[in-house]
């Protein structure tokens, strides 16, 4: 059974050269929970649409064994669901209903299937009561459920997300914890925010100026106080692992 992804000697430079990403090799297997963390401009945003085949590099990216080439497009979109660090970018249509729909609806579901995966999503985050809603009317903690629920729909086997927790109070934070906590998906998280990180995933990525730092298990890494204050983290409390 082929990694849900495999990246090898993964590289990226901007259009006016810079370097964003140097030799990253990482796998994934289906069914973990996995946190990129690093500063702010370390490449962790830049992996996630490498991952998801909105760029192209030097190396290899895999998606469930498909390689992430514009012929393979098609099929990785239907295994792997990308959330956008802004909500906004994925609601655009008048109600919150519409939106959850858009994906069913371009996989040429049919229509009572659509409906069934609308409903039974929006009842799993928490929004089956602002369905009728335009999503501009949403909290930005709604706003970002509902932009997870777009991605379910659609039953991706993998799931990617950039800096979720950003701009979400401690409430919206703690409801979007649980949501994450309850999802059997591959999940692929980005964040600056080592206790988020810690609460989420058994896994962590460190990466840095483009690099992969260190790779393992959530305690082993986000407890390391050296290599968090190296690379500009925030060191966790131990009780939160």
């Amino acid at each position: 059974m082929p990694s849900a992804i495999e990246i090898k000697d993964f590289s990226y430079n901007y259009p006016d050269g810079t370097n964003a990403l140097s030799e990253i090799t990482l796998n994934i297997e289906h069914g973990e929970k996995v946190a990129l963390i690093g500063p702010n401009g370390a490449g962790k945003s830049t992996l996630l649409l490498a991952i998801g085949g909105f760029l192209q590099g030097q190396g290899r990216v895999l998606i469930d064994g498909f390689e992430v080439k514009k012929q393979n497009l098609k099929k990785i979109r239907r295994i792997i669901g990308c959330c956008f660090e802004d909500p906004d970018d994925q609601l655009f249509m008048p109600t919150l209903f519409d939106d959850v729909a858009f994906g069913p609806l371009n996989m040429c579901l049919e229509q009572k299937e659509v409906e069934k995966r609308v409903i039974e999503t929006l009842n799993f985050v928490g929004l089956a009561e602002m369905s009728h809603k335009p999503p501009h009317h949403l909290s930005a903690g709604q706003k970002r459920a509902a932009s997870i629920a777009t991605i379910l729909a659609m039953n991706p086997k993998i799931m990617t997300f950039d800096e979720p927790d950003s701009s979400l109070d401690g409430r919206h934070r703690n409801n979007l914890i649980r949501l994450l906590q309850g999802l059997n998906q591959t999940l692929v998280i980005a964040t600056c925010n080592t206790n988020f990180a810690a609460v989420i995933a058994q896994r962590v990525v460190l990466i840095d100026n483009g690099k992969k730092i260190a790779d393992g298990k959530s305690q082993e890494i986000l407890l390391d106080s050296d290599l968090m204050l190296e690379h500009g983290l925030e060191v966790i409390s131990k009780n939160l692992i």
